[in-house]
């Protein structure tokens, strides 16, 4: 008798279907309805899934994008470039209407190699150059300005290390920085003050971080051809007397705050509790990508001649489990589904291939009771097998419901507290310093499809 159910397969087996998007890499928007697929020279495509169709057409780069990332509720898109200039794209405006489809520029003085959106207000952003340096640049009119994030050890000539990778925390709390040398700063995001020092030996120069959506475990990328997970401590928040940095002024966008660190800084030795590698070919790693749950993470493999992405059992100790094959065109990007087992994984040659469990039909799913067998069995057909209701099934069923207790208050505040950062209802200082002044992305907002013809490249 066959008793598995697909929902409880929770990683991707085979290639659903691809796009041919002349992509360096795609990125699924939260909803997962959408992808976001970047051009090389320099225009963002937006794909439905559901059509697999170009619904809008993003130009407003003159180089190659570096990155992309959707706002919580993918009314907008950040797109950075080469090109030292980031933009804050509008979805929802029709294409007929305002074809850039652009709600910010914001150019810095070199190349940026990433943004992202603050998890709960898309007006805060924070911003990587080429040059190793960060930045939160804060839109709000009330906030306005760039601080940038740094380390300097008091009293130390030397030059710090460079910043290689930059992420907000899933709750926006923190801002996690790798660097050159192998270790990772966290930062304050309200008050931009260094909190924690980490260093992570043997790990070399920090390219990736992936954060489960509770953000309490971590996976990094590092020039050793390592993925390193880490359960994160829980982070003492500055005092409550402190502020944010007062704003210019003359609120100028080229003006630069930088944010002295405070004195008091964790300094910790971090140990993974899991590695993940390649024992036999030692590959390196393009990037790495969580399950919605948390509980598989699928790792692209920088291999230059097969397309391949491995999964790993994080509920089981880490254990290997399966390598999807995905030909001889090599893989240079990988995205997990918001919330199916659905992967995208991007290949040299820019085609965008989506990765899903089959399901098998399941006639069980048509009529209540029906169970599927391997094979032919002599079935008795009991008295009261037709009787629209059991009486003594109805009694018992009424007795159980009776004994249960429903906790709806404890309901609430688990709600409350994941939704405001606080605990018992109350939003902590940091959650009301984001939502000041708060972004226009809003659930409930509908897109207009407007089908582009993709041009010929």
């Amino acid at each position: 008798m066959i008793h598995t159910d697909p929902l409880t397969m929770q990683y991707p087996t085979a290639v659903q279907t691809s796009l041919s998007a002349n992509a360096i890499f795609a990125r699924f928007d939260p909803s997962g309805r959408f992808i976001a697929t970047a051009q090389h020279q320099g225009s963002a495509l937006i794909w439905d899934m559901d059509s697999k169709n170009a619904i809008r057409w993003l130009e407003g780069h003159v180089k190659p994008l570096t990155s992309m990332d959707w706002s919580r509720n993918s009314k907008y898109l950040l797109t950075t470039s080469k090109d030292w200039n980031a933009i804050v794209w509008d979805i929802e405006t029709a294409a007929e209407v305002d074809p850039c489809q652009r709600k910010r520029t914001v150019r810095f003085d070199a190349p940026v190699v990433s943004g992202s959106f603050h998890p709960k207000n898309c007006k805060i952003l924070l911003i990587l150059l080429s040059t190793g340096e960060a930045f939160i640049v804060d839109l709000r009119k009330g906030h306005a300005g760039r601080f940038e994030l740094y380390d300097q050890h008091e009293g130390d000539d030397q030059r710090p290390a460079a910043f290689t990778v930059v992420h907000f925390d899933p709750i926006g709390r923190y801002v996690f920085v790798g660097t050159s040398n192998g270790s990772i700063l966290v930062f304050h995001s309200r008050t931009k003050t260094l909190l924690a020092r980490h260093k992570v030996t043997g790990a070399g120069i920090m390219r990736g971080f992936a954060f489960t959506k509770g953000g309490r475990r971590l996976t990094t990328n590092s020039s050793d051809r390592v993925l390193r997970l880490f359960y994160l401590p829980t982070y003492p928040s500055p005092p409550a007397s402190s502020t944010t940095p007062s704003q210019p002024s003359t609120p100028n966008p080229q003006i630069v705050n930088q944010i002295q660190p405070e004195s008091q800084v964790l300094e910790q030795e971090f140990e993974p509790v899991h590695r993940f590698h390649d024992p036999i070919t030692k590959t390196a790693w393009h990037t790495m990508s969580y399950s919605p749950d948390g509980d598989w993470l699928a790792g692209g493999a920088a291999d230059p001649a097969n397309h391949k992405i491995y999964i790993w059992d994080i509920q089981h100790n880490g254990q290997f489990t399966t390598t999807l094959d995905g030909g001889r065109e090599p893989l240079v990007h990988v995205d997990w589904h918001p919330s199916k087992p659905m992967i995208a994984s991007t290949t040299s040659q820019g085609t965008v291939l989506v990765w899903h469990y089959p399901t098998p039909e399941r006639w069980g799913a048509f009529a209540g009771g029906f169970e599927e067998v391997d094979e032919n069995v002599v079935y008795e057909e009991c008295e009261d097998e037709f009787d629209i209701e059991d009486e003594n099934e109805l009694e018992r069923r009424k007795k159980i419901e009776e004994e249960q207790f429903v906790d709806i208050d404890t309901l609430d505040d688990l709600l409350i507290s994941s939704s405001t950062g606080g605990t018992n209802g109350e939003v902590d200082e940091d959650t009301a310093w984001a939502l000041d002044e708060p972004d226009d992305d809003l659930p409930g907002w509908t897109l207009k499809v407007v089908i582009e013809v993709t041009p010929e490249y």
